[in-house]
């Protein structure tokens, strides 16, 4: 029973790893889109212009 304990921890920080792994994602990648938007880059620039 010691070792089915220990291996549900384990199996609980990884799980709790790769929620905080997704959750910066999701934020990172949000704040990337929305200053892309925001603050183009020169080849967005370009692009616009020629539109």
């Amino acid at each position: 029973m010691l070792a089915a304990n220990v291996w549900h921890w384990w199996i609980g920080v990884v799980l709790l790893l790769a929620g905080i792994g997704a959750v910066l994602q999701l934020v990172v990648g949000y704040v990337v889109k929305v200053s892309a938007t925001k603050y183009p880059n020169r080849r967005q620039r370009q692009a616009l212009k020629q539109k």
